[in-house]
């Protein structure tokens, strides 16, 4: 079987895994979040933090929810790395330096996940568990609990009211990532994951010097991480490491772990709008954009360019070869297109063209499918875009679910799909103009530029993965990639909230014969052409400098 075949035949197995896992997760997490009941557990939790879970809360008040969580959580991490070397479990690892500590506390608070350092020699056992995968399991719950809000907006009318941030977040945790972790967990640690709390062992020489490996809580980490949409793994390799993703199994069930959720919030969307077939036509737009991009990436991976090119079978440098070429673009498709940021290879040494590819998917807004939440309510604005041109080309005054999108609507949602550019294309640009921070740069020209822009693309959309090539442990990059992450989760989830509350207000309108059909495949064209269309006027110039410069003179 050639390695083109083989790719196909995986594809095909992921997409019949998900398309059975669709509508019974969909279904579920409606439930989840139409439910007015609490578990012990939840009661347990709301009396700890002092929280009302059945009060109802306008989008100011969400929003500070949100907002005062996340600024908790960032604080409570950066003091945990700071304190690392006197907390026992450590495994005689040093504190964290500030600016370090400052970049992973926003990275892991904002789903991000960006590594600059070494998981294996730098983090202990209670910093990884106490500490990094707790924000795995909240943060992810943060950005559900923004969508359903949203949904929410849509689906009630003539009130501001938009649910319980604490009871949607709470039960994210304890209803959907929890019991989706422990069944992956244990499905991994079946496959040959390590899950153990050991401490440093020698294992044997190498190269003149010993070789060391720890371990660690690496399937349970592992599980949350995929489906967290998280992506940050206790190896530097991260799932390329045979710890964390040991067979091809493994591998394709980790790319199904982190496309499920992102996926299957389609359904819980038109569940809750009342309207399947409005979750069918949002499905079909991020089916559509993942499946070209996919498809994309194999042939510029598959393309021969050259006699080592043709020997290996495809562009085969920086990928595992327990994985391939074929699952390797897979992987790296899926993880840009959503806010994984996990890796199965070296996403540097892809084409010119595979390296634009990963940039292009992270630059659209990460909404095919996008994370958990963070891709729903991304999609759902690009979608409010579209009606608005649609609008715009007829000469009447656009709807969408039963909502005029008017002024104020619009606003917001322009405000929501220019601030993520904005910060990647000016810390790019300082990052370019400023002599430091080329030192870090291991490459010239194109792909130098690449690795700089792709780390901001990668951080503001809070991706996680990295270029490579890119010493990113440096006060300048630790400093300005914190910031860009922290302003790229939260000012973005404003204007959601905003339009959230703007929508909930508004008074159904009664579907006319002039009435944009949004459950149709034609706004499905629609909405993908909007997306590329805004991406591409944004981005290109940058991707011209970058990728699209390599990628025509190889």
């Amino acid at each position: 079987m050639g390695p083109v075949l083989a790719g196909v035949l995986q594809l095909l197995a992921l997409i019949a895994a998900l398309a059975l896992a669709y509508r019974p997760l969909g279904d579920y997490m409606a439930k989840v979040y139409f439910s007015d009941k609490h578990w012990h557990v939840e009661k347990w939790i709301y009396k700890g933090i002092g929280a009302n879970p059945s009060t109802e809360m306008r989008w100011p008040a969400y929003l500070r929810g949100v907002l005062a969580f996340s600024a908790a959580g960032v604080l409570f991490l950066y003091l945990l790395q700071r304190l690392q070397g006197v907390l026992p479990g450590s495994l005689g690892f040093s504190s964290i330096d500030p600016d370090q500590a400052f970049n992973t506390a926003a990275s892991f608070v904002t789903n991000t996940n960006w590594q600059s350092y070494y998981g294996e020699q730098a983090m202990g056992h209670v910093v990884q568990v106490g500490g990094l995968a707790v924000q795995n399991f909240v943060s992810a719950a943060v950005g559900m609990a923004v969508a359903v809000a949203l949904v929410r907006g849509f689906a009630r009318s003539r009130t501001g009211e938009l649910g319980n941030f604490w009871s949607d977040m709470v039960r994210g945790v304890t209803r959907i990532l929890l019991p989706l972790s422990l069944v992956a967990a244990v499905v991994l640690v079946a496959c040959g994951v390590i899950q153990n709390f050991s401490g440093i062992h020698e294992v044997g020489q190498f190269m003149g010097g010993s070789q060391q490996w720890n371990g660690g809580a690496v399937a349970s980490t592992e599980a949350i991480k995929e489906v967290g949409t998280n992506g940050g793994g206790i190896f530097n390799a991260n799932s390329a490491h045979p710890f964390e993703n040991p067979s091809p199994f493994s591998n394709l069930f980790e790319i199904f772990l982190l496309l499920v959720i992102p996926f299957s919030l389609t359904r819980t969307f038109g569940r809750m709008v009342g309207s399947l077939k409005q979750g069918y036509a949002i499905l079909g737009t991020m089916a559509t954009i993942w499946l070209s991009f996919v498809a994309l990436m194999m042939w510029t991976e598959f393309a021969h360019h050259g006699p080592a090119l043709d020997i290996a079978g495809g562009a085969l440098e920086g990928k595992e070869v327990r994985f391939g070429v074929s699952t390797s673009a897979i992987w790296a498709v899926s993880t840009t297109l959503t806010s994984t940021g996990a890796v199965n290879s070296f996403h540097s040494s892809f084409t010119g063209l595979g390296g634009g590819i990963q940039l292009l998917g992270m630059q659209l807004g990460e909404i095919a499918p996008g994370g958990v939440g963070s891709g729903l309510y991304g999609m759902l604005i690009m979608a409010i875009i579209a009606v608005f041109i649609a609008g715009l080309m007829v000469g009447r005054t656009p709807e969408y679910l039963g909502k005029k999108i008017g002024t104020r609507e619009i606003k917001f949602a322009a405000c929501y799909i220019l601030i993520t550019p904005a910060l990647v294309l000016i810390f790019t640009a300082a990052a370019m103009a400023l002599p430091t921070p080329g030192n870090s740069m291991t490459n010239s020209g194109a792909h130098g530029f690449s690795e700089i822009l792709y780390a901001y693309t990668s951080g503001a959309n809070n991706n996680g993965s990295a270029f490579a090539g890119l010493n990113a442990d440096t006060q300048w990059f630790n400093t300005t990639i914190g910031i860009a992450m922290l302003l790229g989760r939260f000012l973005p989830m404003v204007f959601v909230l905003a339009l959230a509350g703007s929508l909930a207000e508004q008074k159904p309108v009664p579907a006319t014969a002039g009435t944009l059909r949004t459950e149709k495949p034609l706004f499905t064209g629609l909405l993908v052409g909007a997306i590329l269309i805004i991406t591409g006027l944004t981005y290109f110039p940058a991707l011209a400098l970058g990728p699209l410069a390599e990628g025509l003179a190889t």
